[in-house]
């Protein structure tokens, strides 16, 4: 485990690989690019540009169709290119090709690689990335942008997402903190799993939550949610490390846990979280795509937890559930 109070150097060239598959291959896709060690996923589906252009409300995006594919979805991520990075590339591949039997349908599985620029991926979410309206009191604000509250209880948490993805655009962070706004309250103890750009933590500290802790086994991410914690000045309350889930957690405990992960890393989770959550405390998890949902739920209910709540938007999942009382 390790403790970081001063942000670290950014590689500066990337290895982005791209995959063209079907909505169902998502998640275990994504699942292997995180265990091969990707900084951050994106998902590109053909259908959300197809939903936008039915769409007359104003969207956090400047759509263009060539940043989707013509059908299906674009599952992207980064790997630092180092001495290693051919044979991790070779190894997801590998892993890719042998989903079939486990019956996912790979779809076109077209995979293309590329280079990216440090300076390239700043500048392209400076161009796309605006602010996002979590709810009538938080939205997230891009730190390169200008924005006036719209009321004196609204919370702003400014953000500069770099290569860690976690920007509040994507549904299941939405879902998260609208579900954090209600779960979250004054001097709780929360323990962020799989930080990112620090976004949930930022939220826990800002809703009252007197000490948080922040984990991200990526070194990237850590960096990131370091100089965002700073951004929006609530150091002396958030604590990050970079560790692998809650193994290196100890004894600690939280009133709160919260996991923007995926469905497979939450079941992992699951029977672990018992040590870390006090008796009667949430357990706020999201990244669960809908088939998935029940799976989850089933978990949860087999290690004593009740649902309180599911949030559902453009087939993402997020699950509020409390652990039992003493």
């Amino acid at each position: 485990m390790r403790n970081f109070t001063e942000g670290k150097r950014l590689p500066l060239v990337w290895v982005e690989f791209a995959i063209e598959t079907t909505q169902s291959a998502v998640e275990p896709i994504s699942n292997i690019l995180h265990e091969a060690g990707a900084s951050g996923v994106v998902i590109e589906d053909a259908a959300d540009f197809q939903a936008n252009e039915k769409s007359t409300e104003d969207e956090v995006y400047e759509f263009k169709p060539e940043d989707y594919p013509a059908e299906g979805v674009r599952v992207k991520a980064y790997f630092p290119e180092n001495e290693t990075v051919k044979t991790v590339v070779e190894n997801v591949k590998t892993s890719i090709n042998e989903l079939p039997r486990y019956d996912v349908e790979l779809g076109a599985n077209k995979i293309t690689l590329a280079k990216v620029e440090e300076e390239d991926w700043a500048h392209a979410w400076k161009k796309y990335y605006k602010p996002v309206v979590v709810s009538d009191t938080m939205t997230i604000v891009p730190s390169w942008e200008v924005y006036e509250p719209r009321n004196t209880h609204e919370q702003v948490i400014e953000l500069d997402p770099g290569m860690a993805f976690g920007t509040g655009t994507h549904p299941s962070t939405v879902l998260s903190l609208q579900l954090m706004e209600q779960y979250v309250t004054k001097n709780d103890e929360v323990i962020d799993i799989g930080t990112g750009s620090g976004i949930l933590s930022i939220a826990a500290a800002k809703l009252g939550a007197k000490q948080v802790t922040a984990l991200d086994v990526d070194e990237v991410a850590v960096y990131s949610a370091c100089e965002n914690i700073r951004l929006n000045d609530v150091n002396e309350q958030i604590t990050v490390q970079q560790n692998d889930l809650l193994e290196a957690v100890g004894t600690q405990e939280a009133d709160v846990v919260v996991a923007n992960l995926l469905a497979d890393i939450i079941l992992r989770l699951t029977p672990d979280v018992h040590r870390v959550i006090r008796p009667g405390g949430c357990f706020i998890s999201a990244g669960i795509i809908g088939r998935r949902k029940q799976d989850v739920i089933d978990a949860f209910e087999r290690e004593g937890f009740q649902v309180l709540r599911t949030a559902e938007v453009e087939d993402w999942v997020a699950i509020a559930v409390q652990a039992p009382e003493a």
